[in-house]
């Protein structure tokens, strides 16, 4: 079963996330349970938590078939020992905002050492803060999303997201958020089947895919090994539209969410049917 969504909006509270999704045809979601760019939020009220778990199973979206995602200015690498602690403790707080919404999965970019420390000692970091967390929390799995390797970003190695994770003590409680743009940028071609075939493999072999908990379905404006994180609708950037049918006639990514994060929102309903339709045709 392939569960296919999109990165739907939280404006008026959370709740409201399920019934958009569901207007688009969604089977998967994707949200921020607090605003993105903000460090503050406040508690999630009573109202909002049964809310968005009454809808949640009023249109069908089990916790597996949601992937929310962390504030983007989490470093949970970061050279300096109190931006890390602040980053710390707001990822605790995203992870206990998943636990009161009911949620098992939370989606994070890794980090970045911001050319101050060796990416050893930065990834050490990330790992350190992942069983901080886990440690405090208790039914969420902390969800490393792979990057463009924009910057100073680390996790866009499969080996540097597979080092984050034999560090990690447990291991049942960790995994990882594929993004395609992402995957594509960082230098692994996509384009043709045998491409996608030798990338996956790679990826079976040092991460593995008992980790893959998600993906994020994009197409890229920049080309593979540009290390330039721009998304792109469904087939109409360099990666191009095969992809998303190996994707989808795949079984190995049946029943997780398969997000997309493509710019052009008034199209994702479209996106969505179609590919679909792709998985549907076998």
């Amino acid at each position: 079963m392939k569960y296919i969504g999109a990165h739907v909006s939280a404006a008026g509270g959370v709740e409201n996330c399920p019934v958009n999704a569901a207007a688009i045809g969604a089977t998967a979601f994707a949200l921020f349970t607090k605003n993105q760019r903000q460090w503050a939020a406040k508690p999630l009220t009573t109202e909002s938590i049964d809310l968005f778990k009454a809808r949640c199973e009023e249109h069908n979206f089990k916790p597996a078939q949601i992937l929310p995602h962390d504030s983007y200015l989490i470093n949970l690498g970061h050279p300096e020992e109190a931006p890390l602690e602040k980053s710390r403790n707001a990822f605790l707080d995203e992870m206990q905002r998943c636990e009161q919404l009911g949620l098992t999965l939370l989606n994070f970019h890794p980090g970045s050492h911001l050319k101050k420390i060796p990416i050893e000692t930065s990834m050490d970091r990330i790992a350190e803060s992942i069983n901080m967390v886990l440690d405090k929390t208790q039914t969420v799995t902390a969800v490393i999303e792979n990057t463009a390797g924009q910057g100073s970003n680390i996790g866009f190695e499969f080996d540097q997201i597979a080092y984050i994770i034999e560090r990690v003590e447990d291991k049942n409680r960790v995994g990882v958020c594929i993004d395609t743009c992402h995957t594509f940028t960082s230098g692994y071609p996509l384009k043709t089947y045998e491409e996608f075939s030798a990338t996956f493999a790679k990826f079976e072999n040092i991460i593995g895919f008992k980790y893959l908990c998600g993906m994020h379905i994009n197409d890229s404006k920049p080309e593979c090994g540009s290390h330039v994180d721009r998304h792109e609708s469904i087939g109409l950037g360099k990666i191009g539209k095969d992809l998303f049918s190996f994707i989808m006639k795949d079984q190995r990514f049946d029943n997780i969410p398969l997000i997309l994060e493509t710019p052009n929102s008034d199209i994702w309903s479209d996106e969505i049917a179609t590919l679909q339709a792709i998985a549907n045709s076998g």
